[in-house]
């Protein structure tokens, strides 16, 4: 069992309580999360980069000079790459970076990261987080109550416009549902806030499977 920060929205009251924290797991598997992490990274390149050859410069197809007698070296265009204006060598051109790792290494990933983030003490609990209207005095409070001074990453059960809107304001904080959570957004993020119902999503999602009986 493992002593987390529990929050009171409604009165503001700071509080702890006791979870299980083997339900993730006790080992991390760093090299899963690496994978992980580098596949997210390598889906949001733009891949966008390009660079001419020497047969797209805009450039004269005129000889700069005559070939021989001259005293320098031959040469046959300006858009050579060579020159500078020129084209370029093997340079970088528009391509598709990303790549898929199998549902079940990211779901290992996803559960290590989590495990990790409630080992190192850095999941944090609210019991909900009430928004009628977009205000972000409220979460500023609760973070400053909380002792979050840096990256936090907070897990809704469902999609929230007015939460959305309202921790927006506040640098170094990601709003993210339990079904979108992955390995990446909690390694980014130094605090993860959680409420219970979005804790047991996240656990249901990416808790080890019960093994399977015969019979």
């Amino acid at each position: 069992m493992a002593q987390v920060k529990y929050y009171r929205f409604a009165q503001g009251a700071l509080d702890s309580i006791e979870i299980d924290a083997e339900t993730f797991g006790r080992r991390s598997p760093r090299r899963v999360q690496r994978e992980a992490v580098l596949m997210y990274l390598a889906n949001r390149r733009m891949g966008t980069a390009s660079t001419l050859t020497r047969a797209e410069v805009n450039a004269t197809i005129r000889k700069p000079w005559k070939q021989k007698h001259t005293g320098r070296a031959r040469s046959g265009r300006t858009s050579s790459p060579l020159w500078r204006g020129g084209g370029v060598i093997f340079g970088p051109r528009p391509r598709d970076y990303s790549y898929a790792l199998p549902r079940k290494e990211l779901r290992v990933a996803t559960r290590a990261a989590f495990a990790g983030k409630l080992r190192d003490g850095e999941v944090v609990f609210v019991d909900a987080i009430a928004a009628t209207k977009p205000k972000t005095k409220p979460i500023a409070r609760m973070f400053e109550t909380l002792g979050i001074d840096r990256t936090c990453l907070v897990v809704l059960p469902e999609r929230d416009d007015c939460v959305w809107r309202s921790v927006r304001n506040i640098p170094g904080a990601t709003v993210r549902t339990a079904a979108e959570v992955n390995a990446y957004d909690l390694l980014s993020h130094r605090t993860v806030l959680v409420t219970p119902r979005s804790f047991e999503m996240l656990k249901e999602r990416c808790g080890p499977k019960a093994p399977r009986t015969g019979g």
